[in-house]
């Protein structure tokens, strides 16, 4: 059984946080250690309204937020500094 998955199999997957439900956006990139190799965090474009255009505020999440790996959304429990 092959356990692997690819960049493109996460990106665009909606991410929603189960701590207040809301809908944080799309997976827009990932963090990765280069030492080890592993990914660390996800990479959610910031939800900000008219200002957010102009500007690349982002939201990164850690890897360990991270709930479930649906098929079609990524469910994450975080909390914002």
């Amino acid at each position: 059984m092959d356990n692997t998955m690819r960049f493109s199999d996460l990106h665009c997957r909606e991410v929603i946080n189960l701590c207040d439900g809301a809908r944080m956006g799309e997976v827009s990139d990932l963090l990765f250690d280069p030492v080890c190799g592993q990914i660390t965090a996800l990479v959610v474009p910031a939800q900000s309204g008219f200002a957010g255009l102009f500007s690349r505020n982002e939201c990164v999440i850690p890897w360990g937020c991270i709930e479930t790996l649906g098929e079609d959304y990524i469910l994450v429990r975080y909390r914002p500094k």
